[in-house]
């Protein structure tokens, strides 16, 4: 399986970030890594990043802060929140946010897979509606020219 776009895991604990890495290499997908939200921030504003696996707490601040820092509309990450806890709280708290989703540690295979099948799915839909839109707009503009 390969991705569309990159997909970054960001991680302060490094037995995490390895297995989170391992479950990625193991369906052909070789992630970036991270241990900072600078770092990520960094890697999502030179690359074309459509998945971030975030742990809820890095070395420098929360996956919540990274959120925040995002504008509700227009291009942004899809951050799935991993959490040592199931906290209800923190997963209303993450989606509001804008989390794509959230997942327990220890992970499971086959919930990062389907994290990513649906990430590109939705990469996919979001690509096609916007083909769509531009082609809408230079049939208009055509219809405009013409008449």
């Amino acid at each position: 399986m390969t991705s569309p776009f990159e997909i970054i895991v960001a991680s302060a604990d490094l037995e995490n970030r390895k297995r989170l890495s391992e479950i990625l290499e193991k369906i052909g997908i070789d992630p970036l890594r991270a241990s900072t939200i600078r770092e990520c921030q960094e890697m999502y504003e030179q690359q074309r990043v459509g998945l971030i696996f975030c742990d809820a707490r890095l070395a420098d601040g929360t996956c919540e802060e990274f959120l925040q820092r995002y504008p509700r509309s227009g291009p942004r990450p899809r951050v799935v929140l991993t959490s040592q806890t199931a906290d209800w709280n923190e997963f209303m708290r993450a989606t509001r946010l804008g989390a794509f989703d959230v997942i327990c540690l220890p992970l499971c295979p086959t919930d990062v897979e389907w994290m990513v099948i649906e990430a590109s799915r939705e990469e996919r839909n979001h690509a096609r509606t916007h083909l769509h839109q531009a082609l809408a707009r230079a049939e208009a503009a055509r219809a405009a020219s013409a008449s």
